[in-house]
């Protein structure tokens, strides 16, 4: 990896960095020597951040105006952005039939329209200098499914399809599309999902798969939980990204998402549908 000095005056926005993630990945790019900004819906989750030197600033990514508004800022104050980490999203669980589409427009609207829609606006800018790289957080899970996550899935499949298309039309520009595809890792968004799967399918005709489904993802949430890999093995994967001169195209890190990735590719399919739905305490 290039030393720090090679950093100096290089700009990243990480979206998403309230907590989790983003807050970690926010932090090794600063500790790497770049200007970073944290940007989230909720600032005042940012102090710690802040504090430690990251600019932080208001973003909701599914705002046109925020949107913007917090690019120009960045352009304004620095006159550059280098890297952009798409991080901001949630995990939207519930059976297909319980899912109001308009919950599964929003899962769309933040986890890929959102992500999208700031990559148009920071791609002028990276085009004018020939140069920087795009950072999209996907998942395991968007390159196989799991019970009760058919939206979720849906948006990350997508992430997964809409960067190996932009990364085919920058490649003239000097700019670079990176996927990271992280597995298990241990923040508050697994807890969040098992809420939300509860709210949605946790009575009715898929309540038993809703209820252990929800304990299999908020597992990941518990303090000292097992099979589980902490934030910073992504944030780390990022930090390799934005200093490398060629960077890898997907990074999978994290507990079980080379493997799992892997058998999903090698087992036919019906052998790893047994496989996730008994890893996942599912019943046939």
């Amino acid at each position: 990896m290039p030393n720090k000095a090679n950093q100096a005056n290089k700009v990243a926005l990480v979206t998403g960095a309230s907590s989790g993630i983003g807050e970690s990945t926010a932090l090794r790019l600063l500790k790497a020597g770049f200007i970073v900004y944290g940007a989230a819906r909720r600032v005042d989750r940012m102090g710690a951040l802040a504090a430690a030197g990251v600019r932080t600033l208001p973003l909701d990514v599914t705002d046109g105006m925020s949107a913007k508004a917090a690019i120009d800022r960045i352009v304004e104050e620095e006159g550059r952005i280098d890297v952009l980490v798409n991080n901001a999203g949630y995990g939207s669980y519930g059976a297909l039939e319980d899912v109001p589409l308009d919950e599964a427009r929003a899962q769309i609207d933040v986890n890929l329209f959102g992500l999208a829609h700031l990559t148009q606006l920071v791609l002028p800018h990276m085009r004018a200098r020939r140069s920087g790289t795009i950072v999209n957080i996907s998942s395991m899970g968007g390159r196989f499914a799991t019970p009760m996550g058919v939206w979720y899935h849906a948006s990350k499949f997508a992430v997964e399809g809409l960067s190996d298309a932009l990364r085919l039309e920058l490649k003239r520009f000097g700019v670079d599309v990176v996927l990271i595809e992280p597995g298990s890792i241990h923040t508050e968004w697994g807890a969040i999902a098992a809420d939300k799967l509860r709210a949605v399918s946790g009575r009715g005709p898929y309540a038993e798969q809703a209820e252990a489904m929800a304990k299999s993802l908020e597992s990941s949430s518990r303090e000292g939980a097992r099979m589980t890999s902490p934030p910073s093995v992504i944030a780390d994967a990022v930090a390799k990204a934005a200093t490398a001169r060629r960077p890898r195209i997907r990074y999978r890190v994290g507990f079980g998402a080379g493997p799992l990735i892997l058998l999903s590719r090698l087992l036919p399919a019906r052998a790893f549908d047994a496989l996730i739905k008994r890893g996942s305490g599912v019943p046939a």
